[in-house]
């Protein structure tokens, strides 16, 4: 972390954190539980959910229908869901191997927290969408173990511009704009050429850091609780 970026981050921030939801602890639970769901790499039916959540079909409806969660859920055509909170079973621009399983994210920044989430270390390949240049980092639920090149950027658009309406508006207006660079050059070239929303470039250290403080806002009882279990 530079002394230039925790200005700004924590700037964003404070932006963030009134945009982030508030879950309930049952809330927390189910995304937790939804989420790893999700990684076994296929879409989840309503009648999977209830039964990873030892619950009714009705309470697990009622939770992809009226809860806090409903927003972040992304569903396909047969109301199968495809996507939660940046973890996807659709292909997208960030591919994500998690026990040999292929994954995707709806954003870079996504990549960097749903490991802690997952419990799981990520193999993580995107694209420079300036120079098109491949990106590999390895991450696991405490820190980024590799990064290939070294220099990577992440450009982010301020989280008073994202629209949480829903899982597709949050994906057209936040996760459009928020990619990995192979260099500050590359995003700064395509920042002139994407102005608006406005984009702020960090480091991938801040990047990594702002998706831990967003996971221990949203999903903090919930993934101590875990951590003390298997403690």
């Amino acid at each position: 972390m530079t002394r230039n970026d925790k200005p700004i981050h924590d700037e964003l921030w404070e932006l963030a954190a009134q945009w982030l939801p508030v879950f309930s602890l049952a809330e927390q639970h189910a995304g937790i539980v939804l989420l790893r769901e999700l990684a076994k790499g296929k879409a989840v039916t309503c009648s999977r959910l209830a039964q990873a959540l030892g619950t009714t079909f009705g309470a697990a409806e009622a939770l992809m229908r009226d809860s806090a969660l409903r927003p972040f859920i992304h569903t396909d055509e047969g109301g199968r869901i495809i996507g939660f909170w940046g973890l996807s079973v659709a292909p997208t621009h960030h591919q994500v191997r998690v026990d040999g399983r292929k994954l995707w994210t709806w954003c870079a920044y996504d990549s960097l927290f749903i490991p802690e989430l997952l419990g799981k270390t990520a193999e993580i390949e995107s694209h420079d969408p300036e120079s098109n240049e491949l990106i590999r980092l390895t991450v696991s639920p405490e820190r980024i173990i590799s990064t290939e090149p070294a220099n990577i950027v992440v450009s982010i658009g301020r989280p008073d511009t994202w629209d949480q309406s829903s899982a597709a508006r949050i994906i057209a207006t936040a996760c459009h704009y928020i990619f990995f660079f192979v260099s500050r050059a590359s995003a700064e070239r395509w920042q002139v050429k994407h102005a608006e929303p406005a984009t702020i470039l960090f480091s991938l250290d801040v990047a990594f850091d702002f998706g831990r403080r967003s996971n221990a806002h949203l999903f903090g009882a919930e993934l101590a609780q875990r951590r003390k279990a298997t403690a």
